[in-house]
């Protein structure tokens, strides 16, 4: 007779994955693909990712680099030497903060980055400020380092943005870093200048590193500029990371080529760790990536044109909906309307009193799918992507106003 398990089911998984969420926003656009596989004519507001293909110049590179034997070897695990050169001269360009390339992490995806960034920095017991509402997998990738996220919530009523005076109320003798997100996922709110240059003083003066997500830097709207925490407190070099990657300016969600940056010995801790994870990105998708830095930059204004519109055309019509609150965003491609004057309102014969109640009934009677407040902080409120096609806005929001206004 075999031997019999008599382990829990607890026992099986280690705590601290079994800890872990699913991602909230990969769990919707999953949910809306399977219905509309089913034939269900569902739309998805859910993927945080643009819908445009990947420029035809960086493919054609991809392919090219396919062929060289070279490239179907082992590479350095901090990345290829031109592509940390290209994103050195790329980060002077753009923002202004001369970077060593040698300083240079090149990550699989933004998220890789994300992870790296806290397990690199964080021990267990250590308080990571969280401003709220934030992006999903923030708070898991702090836990599992061993951190605690602390959040610090700002609602519609301050544009979703957080103030000094917030953050110095959550800092405590355990306070060891603050994530910093402008443009934000999953608000679309965009820190100004004196906002961005106050936080990094805060921080400085108070010896607290900060890991800023810059991934949305180019998607900003309304004539506006990003402003770059370390071009406005570069005194902070010795305790900021930087993390980007080509996903959302180039359409290469797909590819997985993120990055970080930082002091040296934290770059080479985060580098020691990649050499055990996962090894080297894969070198195709970073010679798409050096094209990308480094080639034609027309796509970028493309497709940051049809995401204004699309932009501009989302928030006029959430706004007809009876009782959305909708903040303008001013970058990324998420808007992030507060729902709160809908819940408690009778909605095809339910009650809904959170929004995940809400976006369960939008699902079901409107065929649309958004994500839920409760993925990214409090309830009362929903993300909703608009890369996507004006039709597709126009026909999804309509349901929810179908649904809402009666």
């Amino acid at each position: 007779m075999g031997t019999v398990n008599t382990q829990s089911p607890a026992r099986r998984v280690s705590a601290r994955l079994g800890a872990l969420k699913e991602s909230a926003t990969l769990a919707v656009d999953a949910k809306a693909k399977a219905l509309k596989a089913a034939g269900r004519p569902v739309i998805g507001f859910g993927a945080g990712e643009p819908d445009f293909a990947t420029p035809d110049h960086i493919v054609e590179a991809a392919i090219k680099a396919a062929s060289v034997p070279a490239n179907h070897r082992y590479s350095p695990a901090k990345g290829q030497p031109a592509l940390r050169q290209a994103i050195a001269e790329k980060t002077l360009a753009d923002s202004g903060v001369e970077v060593d390339p040698n300083n240079v992490l090149v990550t699989n995806g933004g998220k890789q980055a994300v992870y790296q960034a806290f397990a690199a920095l964080v021990d267990e017991g250590d308080e990571v400020i969280l401003p709220a509402p934030y992006w999903t997998t923030y708070p898991e990738a702090i836990r599992l380092a061993g951190g605690v996220p602390v959040e610090v919530f700002a609602g519609a009523d301050q544009e979703y943005k957080v103030t000094v005076e917030q953050l110095e109320a959550a800092r405590t003798e355990r306070t060891k870093v603050l994530l910093f997100c402008s443009p934000s996922n999953p608000t679309g709110a965009l820190y100004s200048k004196e906002q961005v240059r106050e936080i990094g003083e805060w921080a400085l003066e108070h010896g607290i590193w900060v890991i800023t997500d810059e991934i949305y830097e180019h998607l900003i709207y309304d004539g506006l500029e990003n402003s770059y925490l370390l071009h406005e407190v570069p005194e902070l070099a010795n305790l900021t990371l930087v993390l980007n990657g080509v996903a959302k300016t180039y359409a290469m969600t797909g590819w997985r080529v993120g990055w970080m940056y930082g002091p040296a010995d934290i770059i080479k801790a985060a580098t020691n760790l990649q050499s055990h994870l996962t090894s080297n990105v894969a070198n195709v998708s970073q010679a798409a990536a050096l094209q990308a830095l480094t080639g034609d930059q027309s796509s970028v204004t493309e497709f940051r044109e049809a995401f204004d519109r699309r932009r501009k055309l989302i928030v006029a019509e959430l706004r007809k909906v009876n009782g959305f609150e909708v903040p303008t965003p001013q970058g990324a491609f998420y808007v992030y309307p507060s729902v709160e004057n809908v819940l408690g309102r009778e909605i095809a014969g339910r009650v809904p009193t959170t929004s995940a109640e809400l976006a369960e009934i939008i699902l079901e009677e409107a065929e649309v799918a958004v994500v839920p407040g409760e993925a990214f902080g409090p309830s009362g409120y929903v993300r909703m992507s608009y890369a996507m096609s004006d039709d597709d806005i126009l026909e999804g929001v309509g349901r929810i106003q179908k649904l809402l206004n009666n």
